[in-house]
């Protein structure tokens, strides 16, 4: 089968298409799923620069992706929730820029029918993380205040549904076509960071979740209330500004799990939530994919199509 690999950190160069053998079933809970679509993450590009290597080493050559849909093709014994030729998402981790990928199946949910394969490819790391920071860290409550940096992304843009959807009042940052994509979205007041500083505009937060990082971060413990919370998804914020704020302040580690995505899926089914699919490759791409997703200002999710 084809797969996307690289044999040492570095740019996207070291990225090329191989051939391996496909999986093959090897305990009693594996599923063997041909992917039809893959979606392409941050944490890709962090693992492939070498950025990682302490927190998530990885076993060259090394076949990226978190998360994948697809058609299971083969079971193991004693699968009990899951037939081959069921339309899944999969949850992978590693492994997705592939024509097969095997896992077990505590990590694959039933594919929604109202989604195609790239729609679905494209929504488990960015509910996940949603989840994860709003609710798990966050605990936002209805009627809460919450300001999502980088609203109209992928992560930002199910952030910004799933707030909407809990009752909050939802303040997002987002520029260009990102703004009116991000109001489309759900969220109550959008924020053009290129023109405006949302430290003069808003305050008074409950929650900020924090999809950016770098100097923008700093400008965010501004907005919030005393006893709010600043979550990132990209580096640890600031401990000396936290206790000047009166604020806490830390790194949210996603948790991408089926458990973690039922909120997400539940609101897709009630026409609360849509995925947002920036720009499709073919899989042979993977490189460029990478590429156009680090250039940054990408509205929605970059999705890998597989023949």
């Amino acid at each position: 089968m084809k797969a996307i690999q690289y044999r040492t950190y570095g740019d996207s160069d070291v990225i090329e298409q191989v051939e391996v053998p496909i999986p093959t079933i090897q305990n009693e809970k594996d599923v063997l799923i041909q992917v039809k679509a893959a979606g392409v993450n941050p944490i890709d590009i962090k693992i492939r620069m070498g950025f990682m290597k302490t927190a998530r080493p990885v076993e060259m050559p090394f076949t990226p992706g978190g998360e994948a849909s697809g058609v299971i093709v083969a079971i193991g014994d004693n699968v009990s929730a899951f037939s081959v030729g069921d339309e899944v998402i999969a949850l992978t981790k590693t492994n997705g820029y592939a024509e097969y990928v095997l896992l077990n199946e505590n990590f694959v949910l039933l594919k929604p029918k109202s989604l195609s394969f790239k729609e679905a490819a494209s929504i488990g790391v960015n509910i996940g993380t949603a989840q994860s920071v709003l609710f798990t860290a966050g605990k936002l409550e209805k009627g809460q205040k919450v300001l999502i940096q980088g609203g109209a992304g992928a992560a930002g843009g199910a952030m910004v549904q799933l707030a909407k959807a809990a009752g909050a009042y939802v303040i997002a940052t987002a520029s260009g076509s990102g703004v009116e994509l991000a109001k489309s979205l759900g969220a109550d007041q959008v924020i053009d960071y290129k023109s405006q500083d949302v430290a003069h505009i808003v305050d008074n937060v409950d929650l900020v979740a924090d999809t950016a990082g770098g100097e923008a971060q700093e400008k965010l413990f501004q907005v919030l209330k005393p006893g709010g919370k600043l979550l990132s998804i990209v580096i640890p914020p600031s401990q000396q500004l936290a206790e000047q704020y009166k604020v806490e302040a830390r790194f949210v580690a996603s948790d991408i799990s089926s458990r973690t995505l039922q909120n997400g899926i539940d609101l897709m089914a009630a026409g609360k939530f849509r995925p947002i699919v920036s720009k499709t490759f073919k899989l042979e791409e993977a490189a460029l994919a990478q590429d156009f997703l680090a250039a940054g200002g990408v509205n929605g999710k970059v999705i890998l199509l597989v023949d």
